[in-house]
């Protein structure tokens, strides 16, 4: 079978527009019916209860995640499985958001008067703002779109975007309103880049103990190299009687030694090494030290605590393998 090229690229375009068409006919319908569902939202003292069958119900499930994300404790139910038992999910302090384009989907229809009996608040998201879902919610949200993307108006397209569109809207607001940060985000996302780059700090991922490079001002440099490849960090701290990191030697501070024909058996650490060192401390963001660490091309770097002494240690390879890089 041979492709229309020119046509299948006109007929993507068309979806593209159609559904971009959709999208901003919601912009008029944030009005005082959002404001609303965003109040009852905001009071919920329970969960967000997303319902929605077929098509709807895949939205439901991702809106209810998005919810869930930001701050909102929210959850997708089935409207077929509460009826046979999942219903007992539900409670009179949680707010229930079903999804219908129709409004006449039969199975959320027939869980109306036991929601209503519960005295829990029904956020309606309807195509139909004349239908018994939508004459029955507590609040009802017009998500109706001139048509359907799919050429022969069948497949929900622009009908669903809606859908999803207005649930982000519903969540982006609470988020707002809750004071919900990036932090808080991390916090439920913390296997996410975004979380381990927000919740991450030095501490977490430093070498500690016998794993810490350090000799003293008095060690003569070739021991210090010897203590340099076996601790694997590319350097060792430099430290005083009461561990306070006074300098530090690199492997780039080695090639520089050499240059100058030094006696490394019979020179001390001290005359050689680097004063004034950067360090890091165990509380510093991972990903604030690797900026750091990228700007001034520093490849490895002691941990101090706040008087100074060592602590721990560091490089590139350990961020890398906490997933900070």
């Amino acid at each position: 079978m041979s492709i229309d090229t020119q046509q299948i690229r006109a007929l993507a375009l068309a979806v593209i527009e159609t559904e971009a068409a959709a999208i901003a006919a919601l912009a008029s319908r944030i009005d005082v019916d959002f404001i609303r569902a965003c109040e009852y939202l905001l009071a919920c003292e329970g969960r967000i209860v997303v319902m929605g069958m077929g098509k709807s119900g895949h939205i439901g499930g991702k809106i209810a995640a998005t919810f869930a994300s930001t701050g909102s404790p929210a959850f997708y139910v089935h409207p077929g499985e509460a009826s046979h038992g999942d219903l007992g999910m539900i409670t009179a302090k949680d707010v229930v958001v079903a999804l219908s384009s129709s409004g006449e989907t039969d199975e959320l229809l027939l869980l109306l008067p036991l929601i209503r009996r519960l005295g829990a608040p029904l956020i309606a998201l309807t195509g139909n703002t004349q239908s018994t879902l939508a004459r029955e919610a507590t609040v009802n949200l017009d998500v109706s779109v001139a048509k359907e993307a799919c050429p022969l108006g069948l497949a929900p397209t622009s009908s669903t975007t809606a859908l999803l569109v207005m649930g982000d809207a519903l969540a982006i607001a609470l988020l707002q309103a809750r004071g919900f940060s990036a932090d808080d985000f991390a916090r439920s996302h913390p296997a996410g880049r975004l979380g381990r780059r927000l919740l991450l700090h030095v501490g977490d991922v430093m070498q500690t103990g016998e794993r810490v490079p350090a000799v003293t001002e008095s060690t003569l440099l070739a021991d210090a190299l010897i203590e340099i490849t076996r601790k694997g960090l590319g350097m060792t701290a430099v430290v005083d009687a009461q561990k306070c990191v006074i300098g530090i030697y690199t492997d780039g501070d080695l090639r520089r030694t050499l240059d100058r024909a030094i006696d490394i058996r019979a020179t001390r650490i001290s005359e050689v090494m680097t004063r004034g060192a950067k360090t890091a401390r165990p509380g510093q963001l991972a990903a604030e030290l690797l900026k750091t660490m990228q700007d001034h091309k520093i490849n490895s770097l002691p941990v101090v605590d706040e008087q100074g002494r060592l602590v721990g240690a560091l490089n590139m390879h350990d961020l890398l393998r906490a997933g900070v890089l």
